[in-house]
């Protein structure tokens, strides 16, 4: 198994190398030579697996075992998930007979992305120390050293914080626009004052913040210097991890009875970046049966505007600030590996070097075309191929605090359930793809945020119901005390690639004077 870009660069890498880098030298993101199918026993060989053991069973299809032998993989997987407060680690949860929420906000930073970095930094550091004893081996005094640069948009930067702090020989930089993230997410990763945690408040949208991440990437000669790696859904990695709780999902919903009577399962995913949904993507072509992913966006909606009419372009009016932040994204970054697959199976999926560099060149000409134009005029074979396995909601402010508000005091008997306000797009998105689904249909919503995370959406809500107590009912212990909290947080006055640079490099040059000069 190797991996390559998506726009068309010529090397073939490992996946210990394609973790590393995160991002392709040429703007591409890397993706499989191939996608495995599963073992034609899977399905009875780990119905019972626990969701450690499903992530090593996963992994080692996409993982070879001269890169990272299999009791180590194991090892890693082991030490990844310890820091879960549920055994089940995404565990699901009933709201009716029809409707179940899978939780994946049970990690260490209450957020989905716990599931993946807290993978992709022990990752990070096994690949250091396995290289910095190779060159100890050599008589070197010169250190490998990684520097992780990444953009939120609220829960990726404190789940990749956790993951990486106080981890050997890894810097850690991370930009989130100023004012854009919740309170919460804000002090989560700006309380974290390890010398190696830096975070930057850029004035700016999210945007702004990707751009000049991917802007470092593409920089080579600084890229070289400060050895950059990605958090991003944009490393292969983070997508990788993703696709285990898509799996223990369906496992769970089958050792329930959910899918006796051979009832099918759809899972509704409330999206910004297009991950978490790209990785069950993955999921479904290796062979786990599901309905069309169903994806839920708020007003930021290019996705949900793309399924719907055919068009792939920036909203006029830029990014809207929304009630659900993390959603609050113009462009969705890992969109462009499913175009990469759209464009194959449309040039006849021909296999082989010659197809694979049709694609590439397809997918380099509309990302060039988005960047100038801010829209792709997408072939009509590309719109029905996505469409098989797609399909697509917009959900308003309005709808979303309707719906935290409707699932707390349900009027149909089901249990009363307090919802973040991206779980709640998720929600309303379900109930509408559920009126038009056939009868057989489970729906699974993807849960990404614990509530307390978001307190003002929730609050605004809920305020007015009796019975409702946000300190009591919402907030965590760990969450208790945390915004009056120190801070370790640099504010950048514009989002300008330059003043972002000379922040990075003052950073990291004060990490040589406190880490030790011969570890940069």
């Amino acid at each position: 198994m190797k991996y390559f870009s998506t726009r068309g660069d010529p090397e073939e890498l490992s996946f210990e190398e394609a973790v590393i880098r995160g991002l392709a030298p040429d703007g591409g993101l890397y993706i499989p030579t191939e996608i495995p199918s599963l073992p034609s026993n899977w399905e009875s060989d780990w119905l019972n697996y626990s969701f450690q053991e499903l992530s090593f069973a996963i992994l080692s299809l996409y993982i070879p075992v001269h890169e990272i032998p299999a009791d180590t993989l194991q090892e890693i997987v082991d030490k990844s998930y310890s820091t879960f407060r549920n055994s089940r680690v995404t565990p699901l949860h009933k709201s009716s007979d029809k409707l179940h929420v899978l939780e994946l906000f049970h990690g260490p930073t209450f957020a989905f992305k716990d599931v993946a970095l807290q993978f992709l930094g022990n990752l990070f550091e096994f690949f250091l120390l396995r290289r910095n004893a190779s060159i100890e081996e050599s008589g070197s005094q010169q250190k490998e050293r990684l520097t992780i640069l990444g953009a939120t948009s609220g829960d990726t930067g404190s789940a990749a914080i956790y993951g990486v702090r106080n981890k050997a020989n890894i810097s850690i930089i991370i930009l989130h626009p100023y004012g854009r993230v919740s309170p919460i997410q804000e002090a989560q990763m700006t309380t974290v004052t390890d010398d190696n945690v830096h975070n930057f408040a850029v004035h700016g949208t999210f945007d702004d913040c990707q751009d000049i991440v991917k802007t470092c990437f593409g920089d080579k000669v600084f890229n070289s210097k400060w050895k950059l790696g990605a958090v991003n859904s944009i490393n292969w990695a983070r997508i990788l991890a993703q696709m285990v709780y898509y799996f223990s999902a369906y496992f769970q919903a089958k050792r329930a009875g959910l899918l006796d009577g051979g009832k099918r399962l759809q899972f509704v995913v409330p999206t910004g970046n297009f991950g978490d949904v790209l990785a069950g993507y993955y999921a479904k072509r290796m062979g786990l049966p599901m309905e069309p992913l169903a994806i839920a966006t708020n007003a930021n909606d290019i996705l949900a505007r793309f399924w719907n009419s055919g068009k792939y372009e920036k909203g006029e009016d830029g990014v809207v600030e929304t009630v659900s932040p993390a959603m609050d994204i113009l462009i969705s970054s890992n969109f462009e590996r499913l175009l990469w697959y759209l464009a194959d199976e449309a040039g006849g999926a021909s296999g082989g070097s010659s197809g694979r560099e049709i694609a590439c060149a397809t997918v380099k000409g509309w990302m060039a075309q988005m960047k100038e134009n801010g829209k792709v005029p997408m072939p009509t074979e590309v719109l029905e191929r996505a469409r098989k396995d797609f399909v697509a909601e917009r959900v308003s402010d309005e709808e979303t605090l309707e719906t935290i508000k409707s699932h707390f005091t349900p009027q149909d008997g089901s249990p009363s359930y307090i919802a973040d306000p991206h779980t709640a797009v998720g929600l309303h998105a379900a109930a509408k793809f559920a009126s038009t689904n056939p009868d057989d249909v489970i729906q699974i919503v993807l849960s990404t945020a614990h509530p307390a995370k978001f307190s003002e959406a929730v609050t605004k809500a809920l305020q007015d119901l009796p019975g409702f107590d946000f300190e009591n009912q919402v907030l965590p212990e760990e969450f208790k005390g945390l915004l009056d909290r120190p801070r370790k947080v640099v504010e950048v006055e514009r989002a300008d690639v330059e003043l972002v640079k000379r922040a990075i490099e003052n950073a990291l040059v004060k990490d040589a004077e406190l880490l030790g000069a011969q570890s940069l």
